[in-house]
């Protein structure tokens, strides 16, 4: 199973919870990502550069950065997208992350959903990852998840402020969610693995 397969699961599963994880397909995915995430004369940002980092859309170009990023931190990151993930799977392949980083892009480029990898502002080295997605709880209107690799965790509550602050000052979301962090796993009513 791909990740953007179980994540597309995870906004399905309050809808469709009888749709098994196995059975995410195409025809899945179409149906959760139907609805309009940003109306169509917004402008996306496409980077935000701060003085520690840069976040530019995730995309195959960074696939062996990412890749080295996921795998260094695989136990960390079984805790970004619910409480107790499978993802990174620990034979997962760069062909795998490359295949994740397609869809990524496809999704962005698509307005379905905004995924950025979050660089060293020498664009050398991967530092994490930034996505968001439509929610499928009708309290919210995205889905913010981020993570850091171990080897930067210092770094953690900086993307955090910066991503909430940038939400709000250049995105049009009113009511963001960030499961596992402002929300606690327990208590998010929006994902299958709880």
């Amino acid at each position: 199973m791909q990740f953007y397969d179980i994540l597309v699961y995870l906004h399905l599963s309050r809808l469709r919870h009888e749709v098994a994880l196995h059975d995410c397909s195409a025809e899945v995915n179409e149906i959760a990502m139907a609805k309009i995430f940003v109306p169509e004369d917004f402008k996306v940002p496409k980077s935000l550069v701060t003085d520690l980092y840069r976040l530019e859309i995730l995309e195959p170009i960074v696939a062996e950065l990412d890749y080295d990023a996921v795998m260094s931190s695989k136990e960390r990151l079984r805790h970004v997208f619910s409480e107790n993930d499978e993802w990174p799977a620990d034979n997962m392949t760069l062909e795998d992350n490359i295949r994740d980083l397609e869809q990524h892009e496809s999704e962005f480029h698509s307005r379905k959903a905004f995924a950025y990898t979050v660089l060293t502002l020498s664009k050398e080295r991967c530092i994490g990852c930034v996505y968001f997605y439509p929610s499928s709880i009708p309290e919210y209107d995205c889905e913010a998840y981020l993570w850091v690799r171990t080897s930067e965790v210092d770094l953690d509550d900086n993307l955090y402020i910066n991503i909430r602050n940038w939400l709000k000052t250049h995105w049009q979301f009113k009511r963001v969610a960030f499961p596992g962090r402002k929300i606690p796993w327990n208590k998010w009513q929006g994902t299958l693995f709880q």
